[in-house]
């Protein structure tokens, strides 16, 4: 309030008509600024996307993202929860709240209402997210599940490996394979999106 105060008497005090204050330069004892301290403490900002789940923010009022030990690709086997014993392949992960989609793992019925006239409803099976500490890196060749290790390779190269195998997961190959797969589907994607126009 003083620092308003202070800028309006200033301000005041000037005459801004445009004979007055063409050509003349303003003197520093007319403009001055009283520094005020804030004596609110600054409040952690919170994303909302949900009403009924909060985001923890950085200052900046990104969200904090978690560190994970999968990745989207990777075959993990469920091991705890309803779907305990179950096997699949990551297709999502969303890292502000640590949570993965397995496919065809923790299915749940949706009630979608029609878009158009005419048009019936559906009841839907969705692919629900489980959280990340649920789940377990899995080999397909030794059908075992294994806690994940970082070693760095001769080239310089960080990756990730299965402790009971040895296994390397971060292959060359396999991450080739995989962008492949995600060009493909962009294509269809894309190809079945100007096949609907």
């Amino acid at each position: 309030m003083a620092a308003m105060a202070a800028l309006q008497g200033s301000m005041s005090s000037l005459s801004l008509t445009s004979n007055s204050f063409l050509g003349q330069r303003l003197s520093p004892s007319t403009l001055c600024f009283v520094p005020v301290k804030s004596t609110e403490k600054p409040c952690l900002t919170v994303a909302r996307l949900k009403r009924w789940e909060r985001k923890d923010c950085k200052p900046n009022s990104l969200p904090v993202l978690l560190k994970m030990h999968v990745k989207v690709g990777d075959m993990v086997k469920v091991i705890s929860g309803r779907e305990k014993g179950k096997i699949g392949e990551i297709s999502k992960i969303f890292r502000h709240n640590s949570t993965v989609v397995v496919s065809e793992i923790n299915l749940k019925t949706k009630h979608v209402k029609s878009r158009e006239e005419g048009e019936p409803g559906q009841i839907i099976k969705v692919e629900a997210p489980i959280h990340s500490s649920n789940v377990m890196l899995y080999s397909k060749e030794k059908e075992v599940a294994s806690r994940v290790g970082h070693k760095t390779l001769e080239n310089g190269k960080r990756v990730r490996y299965l402790i009971k195998t040895g296994e390397i997961i971060d292959s060359e190959e396999r991450w080739k394979e995989l962008k492949e797969a995600k060009k493909k589907t962009e294509v269809a994607a894309a190809g079945g999106a100007a096949g609907a126009s």
